[in-house]
């Protein structure tokens, strides 16, 4: 029983999380992962004009060919750069975002992630960032087992966000 209330409680905030429509902003922030498709989502949206800059966030490092050949690239409308967050979680990448909206005074960031990282990464990055953050997700493909262990994975990371408080 209790197996089945956790399914059923996580599959609004993990199978089925809140997303944002897209409007204009002024930056696209893309969230590390080893699943590169979120990467060239963020790609895409700047193609296809919603911001003027792309930031990748790249935790496991440089060297992969994917962000050696984008990563500091002119496209046409908008330029891509990439850092390496400090620390490599989810908070290091929502204190760059704060950093960086501070820096250039971005007001609307589009957040570019996986769909069971979503409700979690508005989490964390609300308490970083003040202004408005547009939240999208690059499609998720798990089997049964990657579903379970996100949960439980997404789950320790709010309770580990809770036991962290602040930015």
């Amino acid at each position: 029983m209790l197996v089945i209330a956790a399914l059923v409680t996580g599959l609004p905030v993990y199978v089925r999380p809140q997303t944002d429509s897209l409007r204009p902003a002024d930056a696209i922030f893309v969230l590390g992962g080893e699943d590169w498709r979120r990467h060239s989502l963020g790609i895409e949206l700047g193609i296809a004009g919603w911001a003027p800059k792309v930031v990748l966030s790249h935790p496991d490092g440089p060297g992969d060919n994917w962000a050696s050949e984008n990563c500091g690239k002119a496209y046409p409308g908008f330029d891509v750069d990439c850092f390496l967050p400090d620390p490599s979680t989810t908070r290091g990448e929502a204190r760059e975002v704060r950093r960086r909206a501070d820096q250039y005074g971005w007001n609307r960031v589009i957040v570019v992630t996986y769909t069971p990282h979503i409700s979690r990464a508005r989490f964390v990055l609300q308490r970083c960032f003040d202004g408005e953050l547009i939240m999208v997700a690059s499609p998720a493909e798990l089997s049964p087992w990657g579903w379970a262990s996100e949960y439980v994975y997404q789950t320790a990371g709010y309770l580990k966000a809770e036991l962290e408080p602040g930015c």
